[in-house]
């Protein structure tokens, strides 16, 4: 039976944490969200765990937690993750905070060659550690946090040192460690999506031709409204109303509200309250004329769509060969890079993110191979 969590929730309690945490050697950490449940989803909960205790910190709380910042960014200190990319999304998005020294433990199990790589499934399978993901897709900005909820936040970081050690030596063993590191690094490159709201976005809703001009047009007006009515209600526009919902009130382009009534997929309560308002859009849209379409991307070259697609075959059999998924082997980013660049020598292969020193060694001349037609 795990003792209680720690529970932070003042800066006082924070940065004397943070004293015990830069004493450490390694930490692991979690972090759980409300972005199924708000517009704007939000950092709710950061879970900590040393060798000695357990610590829930509660950004929603304390006014400012960065005093973590600097922890977080000291590479002589590991962390641990299980997924790490959203958690490190989430730290970025919501706090600015940059993550150093990490140790993901799926990408570590997707080295190793592990098809049941949820935490649940690891820590079951590997530490034998029963662990329900039955509180994964709750509404974690809830106050007060049930025990429930405190007790599963805890179990995600409480045994994840322990997962680190049995697949570092697994790693270890087979001589995969520097493969695996790489593979982290690859976790760190992401790109922060601007949370600004795009009303062009409805042009990727419809495939091209499913809809005319006018049913087109309302359903530029539909996506607008849902966001601003998801805005005011704090909910995430998909939860409310689906793209399926928005697709199927331009097609029908109701004149009345009585006619919402009869579509499938639109909330009863949403069709009471709003309904004039999203015939009005409808009315609005149908009426107006339809802006330009976003110009389309570039069109690939042949050769380098060729090329490209002949790196993908190579990853797919090399995958195959080491027993792994195609992704562990590189990246799709990183075989589009060497695509177009069409690298001639070794040296023409550094500065391509995702091809660190162990990959370039292990698959640089058979990369080069098949890039100038020779594998």
């Amino acid at each position: 039976m795990l003792d209680p969590a720690t529970t932070i929730e003042d800066r006082r309690s924070l940065d004397a944490a943070v004293e015990r945490m830069a004493a450490q050697p390694r930490l692991a950490i979690d972090t759980e969200s409300n972005s199924m449940y708000a517009y704007r989803g939000r950092t709710c909960l950061i879970q900590v765990s040393t060798a000695a205790e357990d610590l829930l910190i509660d950004p929603l709380a304390i006014d400012d937690i960065g005093a973590l910042g600097g922890i977080l960014a000291d590479a002589g200190i590991e962390k641990v993750f299980h997924a790490a990319e959203y958690d490190l999304i989430c730290l970025k998005r919501d706090f600015d905070f940059d993550v150093c020294g990490i140790f993901d433990t799926m990408a570590a199990a997707r080295v190793c060659g592990y098809a049941r790589i949820g935490l649940g499934n690891m820590l079951s399978d590997l530490l034998g550690v029963p662990h329900s993901k039955k509180h994964q897709t709750d509404d974690w900005a809830r106050r007060p946090l049930p025990a429930s909820y405190r007790r599963y936040a805890q179990m995600d970081t409480h045994y994840l040192l322990r997962l680190r050690d049995c697949l570092h030596a697994q790693l270890a063993a087979a001589n995969k460690l520097d493969e695996a590191y790489e593979y982290f690094d690859d976790v760190t490159r992401f790109e922060l999506k601007s949370l600004d709201f795009d009303p062009d976005g409805f042009w990727t809703l419809s495939r091209p031709g499913a809809l005319d001009k006018r049913q087109m047009a309302a359903l530029r007006e539909l996506y607008i409204l849902r966001d601003e009515l998801a805005q005011a209600r704090d909910e995430p526009p998909g939860r409310m109303l689906s793209n399926k919902a928005l697709l199927q009130i331009a097609k029908s382009l109701p004149r009345r509200q009585s006619e919402l009534e009869g579509l499938r997929g639109l909330p009863r309560w949403l069709v009471r309250r709003h309904g004039h308002e999203i015939i009005e859009a409808v009315k609005h849209g149908a009426e107006s004329r339809l802006p330009l379409a976003p110009p389309r991307q570039p069109r690939i070259p042949n050769h380098i769509a060729e090329r490209y697609n002949a790196l993908i075959n190579w990853r797919r059999q090399t995958a195959r060969a080491r027993g792994v998924e195609s992704d562990v082997i590189m990246s799709k980013d990183t075989l589009w890079q060497i695509a177009h660049r069409q690298p001639g020598t070794s040296d023409d292969l550094r500065g391509i993110d995702g091809l660190g020193p162990w990959r370039r060694g292990e698959y640089g001349a058979q990369l080069l191979g098949v890039v100038n037609g020779r594998g």
